[in-house]
């Protein structure tokens, strides 16, 4: 299990919480092997991280030893193994948040601060360098004491403290910890140290590795296979850093690309290619063959995986999102049922969006992630059961229809198209959108092994709720597209449409609205070799309706602007639509545009025409998903959870 972090894991004493304690034995309960945690705080005097953001093993020894004591026995007791990840902080990357009114983040240098370049980061001092490095040694001790079969440091990785100290781009210090690689290094080389000083020498110690940056400037990212000049650690300088960091004590390395200048690599979205960091590896491997790897990065594909191992090129798989969304992968796949494995996304609105935004770890997919303890699925009496009908077989209905049943109700899913799925069969169009296809393929598999009754082609109407044949109606119809309000509106098409049939749009393609759907229909169809235009009122596209992770939105953003063949108009709007074209307002002034086709991306509205039906019926419902507000997959997931969890 590859580490994420635990935000929302911890006590305000720096041990686990029971939730935390949970969510990592879930995992050894499906059968992983090793289990790195997610990053860790060890106290940086430099930085002021709020107690209780992550555990923190000095902060209250007591406190981290009951608890992680608590942690490591029942993970041992699956037969797994578990390694705990420390930081030594994150410099120019800290969250706003996280910063004491009034200061300045601090960094290796005075560079510019990540999330706010007009801020100039404060130069850290040799002392704070070694507090940190000190309190690695007691790290080291509490660790091994607690019963963690290892420790993983974090890390020379993402652009975080330690990598900023090893970059030349961001390091411009004249002391023993700047200048020669071998000085940017000593940071990092001296926690080693002070971990096999604390815990011995056998005790394992890992690195959490970037072998190159893929930095082309502050703030911007390179796109895969783009051809660039490398700003930050180049790979020549990455196998010379790899080899110095494993003679300095770092058994395993733990292997990845990318900064938070680029974090569309180190986080990668669904734009990336599956097992993308394997070209790293394989680079590193050859080098250095003698230094053990671990890779992780979109290797859900257990073919994939097993290749990377059996061809040699790494000597351990990771899986961190992966395992958000099914606990038992491990389990599944050595049972022989790889297609019963609930997929990763890559969407990053439940793990990293909500990190982000809510400082606390989730799956879209996958509801129980991180509250293991809490969200238990009870089955109800069968005096109790009730027959529901579920007005909708997209995702919030499928996942309603899947928690019902494991309860022991009856869930009855009605729906009007010929197969289920809902707005997603669109959504999953595009080549790199392929887990969402594999999503609606589970839920069908799941419904039908429950034995829930599916009627196809079966709208549902005002006068079918009948209080003797329903105890409940969940409604979760969807929505319906926002129209254009001009001329020779008849004649666009709504992007869902337009995604399943892109091989008829023509060669000229508009797409009113660059939001997420059309900027992701726009790549879709120049993958088709569409000629594309994307129109969009506001200032830039992805300013509305945009993925809640920043990985995702920048990579996507990048990619819109960046591919030949796309263009992009913004601040400007659509007056008319004409047989061969559309009349565009924009700030230089009216434009036309060819349109061999035109595609509104404009928005949705939730679907409720059968609400005040339900309601004179006077059966008890809940209406979920996009029917209650327009949002995305993991919220009509989590729409559907709740409810369907709790119906009594």
């Amino acid at each position: 299990m590859g580490p994420m972090g635990p935000l929302g894991l911890a006590t305000p004493g720096g041990g686990w919480s029971p939730r935390g304690i949970e969510y990592y034995v879930r995992r050894a309960q499906g059968g992983v092997g090793l289990i790195i945690t997610g990053v860790c705080q060890v106290t940086n005097p430099a930085e002021h991280l709020p107690a209780g953001a992550l555990p923190n093993p000095v902060l209250n020894p007591a406190e981290f030893l009951s608890t992680s004591r608590e942690l490591t026995e029942r993970v041992h007791a699956y037969g797994a193994k578990i390694v705990f990840q420390a930081g030594a902080g994150f410099g120019r990357v800290i969250v706003p948040g996280m910063v004491p009114h009034g200061s300045a983040p601090v960094a290796p240098s005075a560079i510019p601060y990540r999330w706010d370049p007009s801020v100039t980061c404060r130069e850290m001092t040799t002392d704070e360098i070694h507090a940190v490095v000190g309190n690695f040694r007691a790290t080291g001790a509490l660790a091994k004491a607690a019963g963690f079969d290892g420790i993983q440091v974090h890390a020379v990785h993402e652009g975080y403290l330690l990598d900023q100290f090893a970059i030349e781009f961001y390091n411009h210090r004249t002391d023993e910890y700047g200048g020669s690689l071998e000085n940017r290094l000593r940071f990092a080389t001296e926690i080693a140290s002070a971990i096999h000083a604390g815990a011995g020498d056998e005790y394992p110690v890992q690195l959490r590795y970037s072998l190159r940056s893929m930095v082309k400037d502050w703030g911007v990212g390179a796109l895969p296979d783009e051809d660039f000049v490398e700003r930050g650690r180049d790979t020549e300088e990455g196998i010379a850093a790899a080899r110095m960091l494993h003679d300095a004590g770092y058994e395993v390395l733990d292997v990845d690309a990318g900064t938070y200048d680029s974090w569309f690599w180190n986080h990668p979205p669904m734009y990336q290619k599956k097992g993308l960091f394997l070209p790293f590896a394989k680079v590193l491997k050859e080098a250095c063959p003698d230094i053990p790897l671990i890779v992780a990065g979109r290797l859900d594909d257990p073919d994939l995986a097993a290749s990377a191992v059996r061809d040699g090129i790494v000597d351990m798989v990771s899986l961190a999102r992966p395992l958000l969304a099914d606990p038992d992968i491990v389990r599944k796949i050595e049972s022989g049922h790889p297609e019963a494995v609930r997929p990763c996304l890559s969407c990053q609105e439940g793990c990293i969006g909500r990190i982000e935004h809510y400082v606390s770890l989730r799956c879209a997919v996958n509801p129980m992630t991180a509250r293991e303890r809490e969200y238990q699925l009870v089955a109800v009496q069968p005096r109790n059961a009730k027959r529901v009908l579920i007005v909708g077989g997209g995702l919030a209905g499928m996942e309603a229809a899947r928690v019902l049943a494991v309860r022991g109700h009856t869930p009855v899913i009605h729906e009007k198209a010929e197969r289920l799925g809902g707005v997603v069969i669109a959504g999953g169009q595009p080549s790199f959108k392929e887990d969402d296809l594999a999503l609606i393929a589970w839920y069908e598999r799941e419904l039908q092994s429950l034995g829930v009754e599916v009627h196809l082609g079966d709208a549902v109407h005002p006068g079918d709720f009948d209080p003797q044949q329903w105890d409940h109606v969940i409604l979760a119809s969807g929505s319906v597209p926002n129209r254009l309000p001009v001329p020779g509106a008849e004649r666009a098409i709504d992007a869902c449409d337009a995604l399943l049939e892109q091989d008829s749009l023509g060669h000229d393609v508009a797409i009113i609205g660059g939001g997420l759907t059309g900027c992701e229909l726009g790549l879709s169809l120049r993958e088709r070799n569409h000629n594309v235009t994307i129109v969009e009122m506001l200032d830039d596209v992805l300013e509305k309706n945009s993925p809640l992770c920043m990985a995702n939105e920048s990579m996507l953003h990048e990619m819109v602007h960046a591919t030949a063949g796309i263009g992009v108009a913004t601040k400007a709007r659509v007056s008319a639509i004409g047989s061969s074209d559309i009349s565009v307002d924009t700030p230089a002034g009216p434009q036309r545009v060819a349109a061999d086709s035109v595609v509104t991306a404009i928005g949705y509205r939730p679907n409720t025409e059968l609400v005040e039906a339900i309601r004179d019926s006077g059966i008890p419902f809940n209406v979920i998903g996009d029917a209650r507000r327009c949002a995305n997959i993991m919220y009509a997931i989590w729409d559907a959870f709740e409810v369907a969890s709790h119906l009594e």
